[in-house]
């Protein structure tokens, strides 16, 4: 399994999936998730893309450091992870905190950056959601990750949802028990450090840009999701109906089709576009 050890030493895994020479696709996953969160995506696009997802620092099989560490940090180990899989660009695709570390990408390695697609994520962190993410955190410290997975899952499924894919969720998604109390709480300072300007840096996008929220999201509900179309040149925004904060798992079939479709429409006009430039 490959790992790229980054420049403060901290060791990263990733694995690349899909058709040798396809159009890479950069895969980031949110708050405690591990690559397997993009279990369902990877397999859908395994004959047309070739997809490099990572366990975030502080996730999966990557290390998780004592010491804390902020979203920024975070970015330049995706590109780290793009560099040790021999990809000078890829289309980014980020949910929810990945989206955060998606747009930071975006805004701070354009050039590596092929077309950019957030999912229920954010631009800012409004009061209600750091009182709730530092709730999380304290949960978390004084009772262990169970009880977290149990109060979080409620904001990320839509409840007709809950009982049917809670197994699932908990396999594959972002607060799985086993994971270490430490290394979660770390993931949630960075968020909550997160820098305040970098809304302001946004207009700075310039690549093709897709913006997807579930219309029942409560944890970064739709007006989160306007925000940022709004923000970014040209970007297109998508809501799915019925579907909410882990809508890749919940509506997995229509997130794909969307998401599919976006990207090989990107690359086509991107092929295009050096075409007309030789």
């Amino acid at each position: 399994m490959p790992f790229v050890h980054v420049a403060d030493g901290t060791r990263i895994h990733y694995e690349v999936t899909g058709r040798p020479g396809a159009t890479p696709i950069l895969m980031i996953q949110g708050l405690g998730a591990s690559k397997n969160a993009w279990n369902l995506q990877r397999i859908a696009m395994a004959t047309r893309f070739r997809s490099i997802s990572l366990d975030n620092r502080g996730a999966g099989r990557s290390d998780k450091p004592k010491q804390p560490f902020t979203l920024e940090q975070m970015a330049d180990d995706a590109i780290a992870v793009l560099d040790a899989a021999g990809v000078e660009t890829a289309h980014v695709v980020g949910a929810s905190m990945g989206g955060v570390i998606s747009q930071i990408i975006a805004v701070k390695y354009p050039h590596r950056v092929r077309s950019l697609t957030l999912v229920c994520t954010a631009c800012r962190n409004h009061p209600w959601r750091q009182e709730l993410l530092q709730s999380w955190a304290h949960t978390a410290e004084e009772k262990g990750m169970i009880e977290v997975g149990k109060e979080a899952a409620q904001w990320v499924m839509s409840p007709r949802s809950f009982r049917r894919l809670v197994p699932a969720f908990t396999w594959m998604g972002p607060l799985a028990a086993l994971r270490p109390r430490h290394s979660f709480v770390s993931q949630i300072q960075a968020i909550l450090d997160t820098r305040e300007d970098l809304v302001d840096e946004l207009y700075s996008i310039t690549a093709p840009t897709m913006v997807i929220v579930g219309n029942q999201d409560i944890l970064t509900p739709r007006g989160d999701s306007e925000e940022i179309a709004e923000r970014i040149p040209n970007a297109e925004l998508v809501v799915i109906s019925g579907a909410a904060h882990g809508l890749m798992m919940e509506h997995s079939t229509t997130f794909n089709k969307i998401l599919i479709e976006f990207l090989q429409r990107t690359e086509s006009e991107r092929v295009a576009q050096q075409h007309l430039s030789v």
